[in-house]
């Protein structure tokens, strides 16, 4: 497996963010929806990864830098046909790799509140997110929840 900065551009990311787009669109209300379009993605202030086995799109991730000591988990999404295969693990050691390469000391991630984001959300719990407050821009509404996680490298 191998990950790879990505520049948004390969037809298999841009199908699994679309499908990713999609999902959103059905699960969570137009004012509760967080979710980054490719374009949004490719802002300078966020790092964009994809997760590849040979020629197997597995997932992506997208990191924001909220600050030189904070960053912002976004578009984490692991491809439907190798769901529950420990990818969501991979993508977000991945993460916390690379927060600790940037001395970050803390990150943050907006999430949903509804069943379908269960499984996010107890990934997050695992590796010892806690809920918080809102954070950035964010306003809490019942749609969404807010995760922290300080770090310690």
């Amino acid at each position: 497996m191998e990950f790879k900065v990505d520049d948004l551009t390969h037809p298999k990311v841009i199908a699994l963010l679309s499908h990713h787009l999609e999902q959103m669109t059905l699960t969570s209300p137009p004012e509760s929806r967080h979710v980054l379009d490719i374009e949004q993605l490719k802002a300078p202030e966020i790092t964009f990864w994809t997760l590849w086995n040979h020629q197997q799109l597995l997932g992506c991730a997208a990191l924001k830098a909220l600050s030189s000591e904070a960053g912002e988990i976004k578009s984490m999404k692991v491809a439907p046909e190798v769901t529950r295969q420990g990818i969501g693990k991979k993508l977000l050691n991945h993460l916390f790799q690379v927060a600790q390469n940037r001395h970050y000391k803390m990150l943050f991630l907006e999430t949903g509140s509804m069943a379908y984001f269960a499984p996010a959300r107890k990934l997050y719990e695992a590796n010892g997110f806690e809920y918080c407050k809102p954070f950035a821009d964010y306003v809490k509404d019942d749609n969404n929840v807010f995760m922290c996680k300080a770090l310690n490298f």
